[in-house]
Parts: C-alpha cells; sequence; structure tokens
C-alpha cells in the first residue's frame, strides 16, 4: 500500500513538472511618465540656478540688473536714450563681445564678429539680448545655463550648467542688402 502511495505522488509530481511554464507578462513602464520626471526634476534644477543668480545680482550694488522675458537679466554700461532703431530677423549686426563665467573670470577673450539675427547659430540668450539693444549700446548679460549652453557645455571652454555672463557692444546695424540703419 505504501509503495502505490509512493507510486500516485511521484505519477503526479511527473505530471505537475511537465506543464510547461507561462512566461511573465513584462512591466509596463510609462515613457511618458519618465519624460514627466526629466522635466519636473529639470525645471528644479532651473529655480535653483535662478534664485543663486538673483541672489548673486543683489550683491552687486554697482548694477541695477533688468530680468528679460526670455530668462536672461541684463544692465546697460552705456545707453543710448535718443535712438529708437532696434536690430530685427535679418539685419546684420557688428558686436564686439567677451564671455566670462558669473565671477568674471575670462572664458572667451573679446572678439568681434558680423552676426545675422536670428539667422546664425549663437548663444540663444545673446541671440535675444541683441534684439533689446541699439547701436553705440553696451549691456552685460547674465545668462543662466539653460539659455546658454545648458547640460552639455559648448565642448570646448563652457561646463556643463555653466551660467555665463557676457558684456557685448553693438557697433553696427545693416539691412543685408547693405543699407545702413
Amino acid at each position: 500500500m505504501k509503495n502505490s502511495i509512493y507510486i500516485c505522488m511521484l505519477a503526479s509530481l511527473y505530471i505537475a513538472s511537465c506543464k510547461t511554464p507561462e512566461p511573465r507578462r513584462p512591466k509596463k513602464h510609462s515613457v511618458n511618465n519618465f519624460y514627466k520626471e526629466v522635466i519636473a526634476e529639470n525645471k528644479k534644477l532651473n529655480a535653483l540656478e535662478k534664485n543663486a543668480i538673483e541672489a548673486r545680482l543683489k550683491k552687486d550694488t554697482l548694477h541695477r540688473y533688468e530680468s528679460s522675458a526670455r530668462g536672461f537679466w541684463y544692465t546697460y554700461v552705456n545707453k543710448d536714450t535718443v535712438a529708437t532703431q532696434l536690430p530685427v530677423k535679418g539685419d546684420q549686426v557688428t558686436i564686439d563681445y567677451v564671455i566670462t563665467d558669473i565671477d568674471g573670470n575670462t572664458i572667451y577673450e573679446r572678439q568681434t564678429r558680423d552676426y545675422v539675427v536670428d539667422k546664425e547659430d549663437f548663444v540663444p540668450g545673446l541671440q535675444e539680448g541683441i534684439k533689446l539693444m541699439k547701436k553705440g549700446e553696451t549691456v552685460t548679460f547674465v545668462i543662466p545655463s539653460y539659455r546658454a549652453y545648458g547640460v552639455t557645455g559648448d565642448g570646448n571652454r563652457i561646463g556643463i550648467n555653466q551660467t555665463i555672463k557676457s558684456t557685448l557692444t553693438l557697433i553696427e546695424i545693416k539691412k543685408l542688402n547693405n543699407e545702413v540703419k
């Protein structure tokens, strides 16, 4: 009798073990949730950077910085209160500028270049800042990393998530057909 119980148990184990296991269904990961999390984290980092810049600018008692709607700050070194002409998309401007870190340490030496407004690649914050300037004005811009080179840096001297400062002089505004404004 004991043998028959053992045989029945072995037979039932054999039958149960022959069944092929069902694969487990993969866990669903929502791509949308991942992007939402990344965006939320970037917003937190941008807010921290913005607060740090504003705190630093408040300590600068020699200059009065204005906040732009485009996410950077600027102060006039030399302001023209008479001229009214601002550069617009397609105008060629000649600019003289230097790029430093927030502490004033030079990243790129002073250089002069021609730039076609909104038609060439340039520091995004400076692209917007140039459109606020009149011929002959000199403005210092403080540009947070998310309006400059962001999480990649420029691959050369500007680091990852680095706030930059640039003093820029608008020397000339020309139409593309060489008509001087």
